[in-house]
């Protein structure tokens, strides 16, 4: 095949009543005859394969001569799934698994080098994969956030998580009789309205997902509300201690330290507490949290090490 050549699957797992949609992304001079190593890249919050994931990191790690297979997470993009735009931390984590299942169906993929690479939110759930999956050999998380904790502190203190959790009930029972399911916008309806809240990470955002940039079709940022509480009393790096074991690669861009996604602060967390022997946090400076999504300064600085991390551990 070509380079840079692609192919639209999708496919079912015995646990599924529903497809999953994804980019294979070949090597350079690919060989169906030959096996290749192979890396699972999962997209931020929200988004969707042809945002960041499947069109900055997936082609990068594909030209250095891997598999990589970018996906559409269930719920979301061009997955299958009802309710649509679900964040449910447990489905999001399966699916990583559900995606190693049908990677090791191809003849092509060597089975015993897999990796694993998520951004944003995505790369919160890689790390929360990793800890059980263990057919992935090799783990990066690039501006990583734990989202469960993003949404307790986006939730507020004095009662806030409680306050939120009582609304989602009071949402699901109305679904339940009848009413029509509603869904939540995580970004400010306008660019002047994003700027008035002073932070980078929700300015970023607006720019990246409501412009030209990096607008796709199934990259909504679009939450149902009415199963919101799953994520409430979630947490990626629970028992990170015990059991993410794998060579691991955290990159964190320096500019971000404030922003409102915590990713910065994620990022020194999860390498402290990593069981991890071989593990290297990466900060680049001048970075922020989007500028690890599609910028030379971020994404380009960061793949001159994850593309050496995957390729020597791998």
């Amino acid at each position: 095949m070509a380079t840079g050549t692609v192919e639209h699957v999708k496919f079912r797992n015995r646990d599924m009543y529903w497809d999953i949609a994804a980019d294979l992304h070949f090597p350079p001079g690919f060989d169906e005859s030959k096996t290749y190593p192979a890396i699972v890249v999962a997209h931020p919050i929200g988004s969707c394969k042809e945002q960041t994931s499947g069109n900055v990191y997936a082609p990068a790690l594909a030209e250095a001569g891997n598999v990589v297979i970018a996906f559409d997470a269930s719920f979301q993009g061009a997955s299958g799934g009802e309710p649509r735009f679900l964040e449910d931390p447990a489905q999001r984590v399966q699916d990583f698994s559900r995606v190693v299942d049908y990677l090791v169906t191809l003849p092509y993929v060597d089975a015993d080098r897999i990796g694993v690479l998520g951004i944003c939110g995505g790369g919160g759930y890689t790390l929360a994969a990793a800890k059980t999956e263990k057919r992935f050999k090799v783990v990066a998380s690039v501006t990583g956030a734990n989202f469960g904790r993003l949404q307790r502190e986006m939730a507020g203190q004095n009662g806030g998580v409680i306050q939120a959790l009582s609304t989602i009930g009071q949402q699901r029972t109305a679904e339940a009789r009848g009413e029509q399911s509603a869904v939540n916008g995580f970004l400010p309806e306008t660019a002047e309205a994003a700027k008035q809240t002073g932070d980078i990470d929700i300015i970023e955002a607006f720019e990246y997902y409501r412009t030209d940039r990096g607008q796709a079709e199934h990259g909504c940022v679009l939450f149902e509300a009415a199963h919101g509480t799953a994520v409430l009393g979630w947490d990626a790096f629970y028992l990170a201690e015990e059991l993410l074991d794998q060579p691991l690669l955290i990159v964190i861009g320096d500019k971000d330290k404030q922003g409102a996604f915590g990713a910065y602060r994620d990022g020194h967390e999860i390498y402290e507490r990593a069981a991890s022997a071989d593990k290297t946090l990466l900060e680049i400076d001048g970075a922020s949290h989007y500028d690890l999504y599609d910028r030379p300064n971020g994404a380009g600085e960061a793949l001159k090490t994850i593309v050496p991390f995957f390729n020597d551990k791998l």
